[in-house]
């Protein structure tokens, strides 16, 4: 019997596959909501969503780019959604 791998993390110590049990559940459970999420919405939606100032702040930033079409201006969801999951420290900046 092979020996057990464990990950140390700061507050604790857990088996390797008490982790990847743990890190596979929150991918299914993520992948489960954002699976009807659209592929591009526009801009009042990403606002409504997201938040103006997040939104703005990403684009000036250049983290996000915006899709142009005549008279409408969209934004790729999955971009949103990672910079959303995204722990992002403006203190530091």
């Amino acid at each position: 019997m092979p020996p057990t791998v464990h990950i140390q993390f700061s507050d604790r110590l857990v088996s390797y596959e008490t982790f990847m049990t743990d890190l596979t559940a929150r991918l299914a459970r993520v992948i489960k909501s954002d699976a009807a999420d659209p592929e591009y919405i526009s801009q009042r939606t990403a606002y409504s969503i997201f938040g103006r100032k997040n939104v703005d702040r990403w684009r000036r930033t250049g983290k996000v780019k915006p899709s142009k079409r005549p008279g409408k201006v969209e934004y790729c969801m999955a971009d949103l959604r990672l910079l959303q999951r995204t722990e992002q420290d403006y203190l530091n900046q």
